[in-house]
């Protein structure tokens, strides 16, 4: 098979387009035809300096196609059927394996592009709002990097759900179009101060549910953004820059808490998310949540993808097509 490759982390430009051994199919896992894979935060994380599982090594979390193999023991999933799937690496190829407990078929009438940036993006947004957050109705949410892919989601969610929405981006054009999804307040992070932007948006009193996934300096903004007994929950770095140290010691006098969260773990360990997340991709295809795409590239653009989404320019998901 062709898939992007990469012999070194490093800038978008270390990716080679060449040829690979096919992944094998074992028990309990599925074979499929890679038809579109969503590029996610944490791929370009990886390609800039994360683990190698081979070399040369094939980056991605997510993708979506046909099953053109099924393993054994799997009897609810069929050879032609199409299957949005997760896993730590192989996404940006023309075939890859994974597992039955992070895969998911697409349902009737929702496009293969569409499907393959839902679980990813909308399973981390709604543990992080409602499972771990525990946001409800009439409640108040500050959404950091909500032009993302998981911001995105999360905007609609809470919005949804009946909560004031608060979001971060930068750039007039996709703060105004935040507002389109949900968004009651949009702040421009370059322009002011996020904390003093948040108490005067909200009385003073700050928000109830902050989700992050930009992190080190980012992250102890969003501490400072919340309300009495508010909760934030981290779920990424997308910011790129750890914070020397982060102070916590204004949560006890607040009952406050923070959070991390990975959605893999949660796949790992029970069944409840798979759930979430099939839950996701009906209300995708019912056309109750919208999937936002930016742009698509060919796969053997993958390093122009990888540059574009680091431009911070996208406003949703940037797709690959082999």
């Amino acid at each position: 098979m062709r898939a992007a490759v990469y012999y070194e982390t490093g800038s978008p430009d270390v990716f080679r387009y060449e040829e690979v051994p096919d992944p094998t199919c074992g028990p309990g896992e599925v074979l499929i035809s890679v038809e579109a894979i969503s590029i996610e935060g944490g791929d370009t994380l990886n390609r800039l300096g994360g683990e190698l599982s081979g070399v040369p090594h094939v980056v991605g979390y997510q993708c979506a196609g046909t099953i053109v193999e099924v393993g054994a023991g799997i009897d609810d999933l069929v050879v032609g059927q199409r299957v949005v799937t997760v896993g730590t690496d192989g996404s940006h190829a023309e075939l890859r394996v994974a597992g039955r407990s992070f895969c998911w078929p697409i349902p009737d009438g929702l496009p293969t592009v569409e499907a393959a940036c839902v679980p990813v993006a909308f399973g981390t947004a709604h543990d992080s709002l409602f499972e771990f957050g525990r946001l409800e109705a009439g409640e108040t949410v500050l959404v950091q990097a909500a032009a993302g892919g998981v911001g995105l989601a999360a905007v609609q969610l809470a919005a949804r759900a009946g909560a004031r929405v608060l979001a971060t981006a930068s750039g007039s054009d996709r703060l105004a179009r935040l507002t389109e999804f949900g968004v009651d307040v949009a702040i421009d992070y370059t322009q002011v101060e996020l904390a003093p932007a948040v108490r005067e948006a909200t009385g003073g009193q700050g928000v109830d549910v902050v989700v992050d996934g930009v992190g080190g300096a980012t992250l102890q903004a969003s501490l400072h953004c919340l309300a009495y007994r508010g909760r934030c929950i981290s779920f990424g770095d997308a910011g790129r820059n750890q914070a020397d140290l982060l102070d916590v010691s204004g949560l006890r006098g607040n009952n406050q808490t923070l959070s991390g969260y990975f959605l893999g773990a949660e796949l790992f360990f029970g069944t409840r998310a798979h759930g979430v997340v099939a839950s996701c991709l009906d209300a995708v295809a019912r056309g109750e949540l919208h999937v936002v795409v930016d742009s698509t590239f060919r796969l053997e653009q993958a390093g122009e993808a990888h540059a574009h989404i680091e431009s911070r320019h996208a406003f949703g998901r940037v797709v690959l097509v082999p």
